[in-house]
């Protein structure tokens, strides 16, 4: 396949969070061209029904790939991931990675073979992640919680508004207030928004744990589906679009130049 060093790869999530897949990218493959695209009109998506995931994020990202000819489209979203992959590889002609909970390598390194899984209500009820923890964590105790002030919490971060610490707290509570919380010692960050707020968490955690997300996996993966196919010869500005341009965007604006995003578009 032929592709222009200009064709961008694809970032898809319901808002901000799948800049903490963006970043470990960019880290990797600096040359790399980005387009970011949040579903504003969408979000928050932890809290909407499997059927309309389905319906709504292949035909968005349909929508986005006639737009922009990306070499590959990165659901950096693990709720979008674990409910409609499989219908987002069957509507589009590119390459798609998406993001699932690290639960592998959580129970690779988990002393205790206590795990808890942090994500959003809808990822952490899907059959998906049962199969993970099945596969790669028979022998551990799998706690799970879903938070949606969390998702909350980041894009506030974002964009620059003062924290409430309770929220991060209570999110953790969720997880350790459960029998055999007490010997819990990894916690799988489960929606790309909440490595964004991983110092929050350390900062309400009652004692040491380890934070794990799939971030620098997913960035080796869309090196590997890249191959030998050229970037430009130098950094490029990344583009940001929008579903729905509302009052929060223009306040995202600084955070997102941090992430290389200069220009703001509505789709």
């Amino acid at each position: 396949m032929t592709v222009s060093p200009d064709a961008p790869v694809l970032f898809f999530d319901s808002g901000v969070g799948g800049l903490s897949i963006l970043a470990p990218a960019r880290a990797l493959m600096p040359n790399m061209p980005v387009v970011y695209a949040a579903d504003r009109a969408g979000y928050p998506y932890g809290t909407k029904s499997e059927a309309e995931l389905m319906a709504r994020v292949p035909a968005l990202l349909g929508r986005l790939v006639e737009r922009y000819r990306p070499r590959m489209a990165v659901i950096a979203c693990n709720t979008a991931s674990t409910i409609a992959l499989a219908g987002v590889r069957a509507a589009l002609d590119v390459p798609v990675v998406g993001t699932v909970p690290a639960i592998k390598p959580a129970a690779l390194q988990s002393k205790t073979r206590v795990i808890g899984v942090l994500g959003t209500s809808a990822t952490v009820r899907q059959p998906y992640v049962d199969r993970l923890a099945r596969e790669h964590g028979a022998d551990c105790t799998i706690l799970r919680h879903g938070s949606a002030a969390l998702v909350d919490l980041a894009e506030a971060k974002l964009r620059g508004e003062t924290l409430d610490p309770g929220i991060a707290r209570d999110a953790l509570a969720g997880l350790l207030d459960q029998r055999e919380g007490d010997r819990m010692d990894m916690v799988v960050l489960a929606c790309t928004h909440f490595p964004l707020v991983e110092e929050e968490l350390k900062a309400g955690a009652p004692r040491p744990l380890t934070f794990l997300h799939g971030g620098e996996g997913i960035a080796r993966r869309i090196a590997f589906l890249n191959g030998d196919m050229p970037w430009p010869d130098t950094p490029r500005p990344g583009t940001a679009v929008f579903t729905r341009i509302d009052p929060d965007v223009p306040s995202l604006a600084p955070a997102l130049k941090g992430f290389g995003l200069e220009t703001i578009e509505a789709l």
